[in-house]
């Protein structure tokens, strides 16, 4: 039986630009998709359900490491994958990345994500944000066509006709398509190419925000964060005293302050109190972060929030133990991409990268002016482990999910 193998790659680069004015409301774009009961709407309560599975599951391999990876990312190319997959496959392909096929249609599914990467790749945008699928197929195999019109049109998937018996060329196409993505921040990704590869397909997402309201360098200093109670590492540390979108949850024991970018992007920094860190995972979910959003509310606060570089690189056969379990063995049933092969996925690879720091490409200087109360405001210092929710806010879709453990720990 021939394989094939399902190459993931993913960077998320949130790196602070400084802003030269205030946020502004941006004019609706030309092309925007009607709001809605939008078909991305439909299906971004699954993706949350499966963000949340998904790092529960890391977390108990982690062993107490950092965590960053892209649920969107994922449910993207598995979701992709699914267009071509039969029986069994394809149900637990879906049911695994959290989806009631009893309630919510396979097109639903599929109309979904086209909104969501429309959406996601709109220009003009202060938001860059773009996401790509690259499908490599042996040039020697006959793609059923069906699966080729529904991946460009649904998921916009660019197909390359590869020569995978020169392994190591078959090698550079890949890596140089995923460099090309993610301009530069994925370098050789694919170390090792399965032999029996007759088909590779890529995700790749790439995100660069601006904080609506950024922080001064000159406020930048390195502070102590303490990684547990016998580990404390140096960390140079951004400060911002000004008005937050704040709660604090009494039952969890833990802050959650909202920051927003400049575009349709909100990140949750989720500060457990010291010893609940645990708690707090465990009870993560869909319904807790919509809890937490309910309860934000506007308060002056001195933020001390570290400068962060790190990166997860997963094997995604773990995915097993969410209920993707066929696609993996020889029961694979794939026979909706390709004329007379039987498929096997033999490789499935994640990465993703986070870097928050207060620079940025622009040159000028912003000043940033915010009336707050004149009474002395609390302190939230995120100098120990914390979470962080990324999600694009007009598709209500999770980008990225992550745990930062140590800040300087890659």
């Amino acid at each position: 039986m021939m394989s094939f193998t399902l190459k993931f790659c993913l960077i998320a680069g949130l790196c602070i630009l400084v802003p030269s004015h205030l946020a502004e409301e941006l004019p609706d774009s030309e092309n925007t998709l009607p709001p809605p009961s939008s078909a991305s709407h439909i299906i971004s309560p699954s993706i949350a359900e499966f963000s949340f599975d998904l790092y529960r599951l890391l977390v108990s391999k982690s062993n107490n490491t950092n965590i960053f990876f892209s649920p969107l990312s994922i449910s993207t190319a598995f979701s992709l994958l699914a267009l071509g997959a039969r029986s069994a496959t394809h149900d637990q392909i879906l049911q695994g990345l959290r989806f009631n096929l009893t309630v919510i249609s396979e097109e639903e599914i599929h109309q979904g994500f086209h909104h969501i990467l429309h959406t996601l790749n709109l220009p003009g945008n202060e938001l860059q944000l773009t996401t790509s699928n690259g499908m490599f197929i042996d040039k020697k195999l006959n793609i059923i066509e069906k699966f080729l019109e529904d991946s460009k049109k649904l998921y916009a998937s660019d197909t390359f006709s590869t020569n995978f018996e020169d392994n190591e060329a078959a090698k550079k196409e890949i890596n140089d398509y995923v460099e090309k993505e993610t301009k530069g921040k994925i370098v050789d990704l694919v170390q090792d190419l399965d032999p029996n590869a007759v088909f590779v397909l890529v995700n790749c997402i790439f995100f660069k925000g601006k904080w609506e309201k950024p922080f001064d360098t000159e406020f930048t200093t390195e502070r102590p964060f303490h990684v547990d109670n016998k580990t404390t590492v140096p960390v140079q540390t951004m400060n911002r005293l000004g008005m937050f979108s704040v709660t604090y949850d009494n039952d969890l024991a833990c802050n959650v302050v909202k920051m927003n970018y400049l575009g349709n992007a909100t990140a949750l920094f989720i500060l457990p109190d010291v010893g609940k860190l645990e708690q707090v995972e465990n009870a993560l979910n869909k319904e807790l972060v919509f809890k937490w959003s309910r309860k934000l509310h506007r308060s002056a606060v001195n933020l001390y929030l570290p400068k962060v570089s790190i990166s997860g690189n997963y094997d995604l056969k773990v995915l097993r133990e969410l209920g993707i379990t066929n696609v993996f063995e020889d029961i694979s049933d794939l026979s909706g991409i390709i004329e007379g092969v039987n498929l096997q996925l033999s490789q499935a690879v994640h990465k993703a990268v986070l870097n928050i720091d207060e620079k940025g490409t622009e040159a000028s200087a912003a000043t940033f002016l915010e009336a707050i109360p004149m009474s002395i405001p609390p302190t939230i210092d995120f100098n120990r482990p914390f979470l962080v929710v990324v999600y694009e806010t007009e598709t209500r879709s999770t980008l990225f999910l992550g745990k930062v453990m140590n800040p300087t720990a890659n």
